[in-house]
């Protein structure tokens, strides 16, 4: 007879599936993956999903709203664990009633980077916990001496601030030794008319549209720079892995990514300014090959930030939220 598996049952509620290949898919299968050895974990779109459980994880304050709050009813003693996305910290929980009332029933809050316990309101911020995502080093590929490759990872919406882009492009002179690739999927018609135009107009920028997740880590490991604009950021999977593919960061001033990569980085530009941007991206160019310009700099500084985004880190992290319960 098999072995009964005394592992406990863990339902994780997560609103995104692998059709929307987000960020907050990559998030739930790996963290059902680092799970794994202590928990039985299955994935679920919400809760009750007519399956027993020990514990819940849920994903996303607002859209987990329902999940959280029938399981709270259901099962007031068993760990209710809640993460909080980009959306949830710097839109959904200052006006969101549902997601406010998330934040109140969760026993525990799972942030994504370090400044995120600043935005959760003061009564509920000693329930958080800081659990930076996390990925396998990428050796770093080589990298072509005739130009700076700019790659921007992202799904072009609103919060990713696509238009800092375009405005960019359309800023540089195709001769100046700088090409963007911008890779991700439109998620409204404008958004893509305005990428295919924005290529129309500038031979050295491309717009990819979605790529597979190893296309894209290529295209990444290739580039001398990965080009964070957000507007809002949770905690970007982009930026970690730009951190394990030995590629330098150059980012919007936003808490979600100074969460990410300290606040001593020196690849920072203000949001939505396309001139400071602009003028960055020169001296990065004029100083790719210099042993002790800033591309080295900036390349020196994400490696010492790698061993925050390690899967035994997020692993141990994952556990502890879990643990020691009630």
């Amino acid at each position: 007879m098999p072995t009964p598996d005394a592992r406990p049952r863990l339902c994780l509620v997560t609103p995104a599936f692998a059709d929307a290949n987000n960020g907050n898919w990559q998030t739930a299968q790996r963290w059902a993956r680092l799970l794994a050895p202590g928990w039985r974990v299955r994935l679920a779109r919400e809760w009750p999903d007519g399956e027993p459980a020990d514990a819940l994880l849920a994903l996303h304050a607002r859209r987990s709203a329902a999940s959280v709050a029938a399981w709270a009813e259901a099962h007031p003693d068993r760990p209710l664990v809640l993460a909080l996305t980009g959306t949830d910290l710097y839109r959904d929980i200052a006006t969101d009633a549902a997601a406010q009332r998330s934040l109140a029933l969760a026993h525990r809050l799972i942030v994504l980077q370090a400044r995120a316990p600043l935005t959760v309101p003061e009564r509920w911020r000693d329930k958080c916990r800081v659990v930076f995502p996390s990925g396998t080093a990428w050796r770093t590929l080589p990298k072509t001496d005739r130009h700076l490759r700019v790659v921007v990872l992202g799904h072009l919406r609103a919060e990713k601030a696509p238009e800092v882009v375009f405005e960019a492009a359309r800023a540089l002179a195709p001769g100046e030794g700088i090409r963007i690739d911008h890779i991700g999927a439109a998620l409204e018609p404008a958004w893509a008319e305005a990428a295919r135009a924005t290529a129309a107009a500038c031979p050295h920028y491309r717009w990819l549209g979605g790529l597979p997740h190893v296309a894209a880590r290529r295209r990444l490991q290739r580039a001398h720079l990965l080009l964070h604009p957000s507007a809002m950021e949770g905690g970007a999977h982009a930026v970690m892995e730009a951190v394990h593919s030995g590629t330098p960061v150059l980012a919007s001033r936003v808490d979600g990514n100074v969460g990410m990569l300290g606040d001593a980085y020196a690849g920072y530009f203000p949001p939505g300014d396309v001139p400071a941007l602009v003028a960055r991206l020169r001296q990065l160019r004029q100083e790719m090959a210099a042993p002790r310009g800033a591309l080295a700099a900036l390349q020196a500084q994400c490696g010492e930030r790698a061993a925050l985004f390690r899967p035994d880190t997020e692993q141990a992290r994952l556990i502890d939220c879990l643990a020691g319960w009630p």
